[in-house]
């Protein structure tokens, strides 16, 4: 009796036979989910690892040589709209402000009339070393990575994890390339 009662508790359920109708749908759920894992797989990839072309924002934007490219000490700065930065030379010394503002994002301008940047949505105003003056804005505005290359194209100079200006080199036919990938924040002032 023992051995009766051991037999029936072990033994499952006689399940009824798989329908045409129940695999096919089950066939059909399977492979929408195939079809869904692997589109939701290759975009999460294609996400998570973006290619930038050179001259693309967020990508490297190489400007020639120095010589040519860079405004003097006494020029205005000079703006690159495909890259989204400002160049400016402060004393002989190079930086790259993107040129967006700190406080919610306006497209600041350079006034010629004060010497100085400002956003006309909310009146933040910047020297032209891209430090704070006045207004709503938080910091001091963003910088960009520069690094100027030999004929070689061996780093002669790169921007540091500051992003204080770069000294020009003495070589004008050294390349400048402006990375709009590496954005450093600027300085808080409060």
């Amino acid at each position: 009796m023992a051995a009766e009662a051991h037999a029936s508790a072990t033994s499952l359920p006689e399940m009824p036979p798989l329908t045409r109708r129940e695999f096919l749908n089950y066939a059909w759920l399977a492979s929408l989910g195939f079809v869904f894992l692997v589109g939701f797989g290759g975009a999460t990839y294609f996400f998570a690892f973006p290619r930038f072309k050179t001259g693309e924002f967020g990508g490297l934007f190489p400007l020639g040589k120095a010589g040519d490219a860079l405004p003097g000490p006494n020029d205005p700065p000079k703006h690159d709209t495909a890259g989204k930065f400002w160049l400016a030379n402060v004393n002989g010394m190079i930086l790259a402000l993107y040129d967006v503002c700190v406080h919610l994002g306006c497209l600041y301008e350079w006034q010629p009339v004060s010497g100085r940047f400002e956003c006309p949505c909310h009146g933040s105003k910047y020297t032209k070393e891209g430090k704070y003056i006045e207004g709503p804005a938080p910091r001091s505005l963003d910088r960009m990575v520069i690094t100027f290359a030999g004929a070689n194209n061996q780093a002669i100079a790169a921007t540091d994890a500051k992003g204080d200006p770069l000294p020009i080199p003495a070589d004008p036919n050294a390349q400048i390339v402006i990375d709009t990938g590496k954005i450093i924040q600027g300085e808080s002032h409060g």
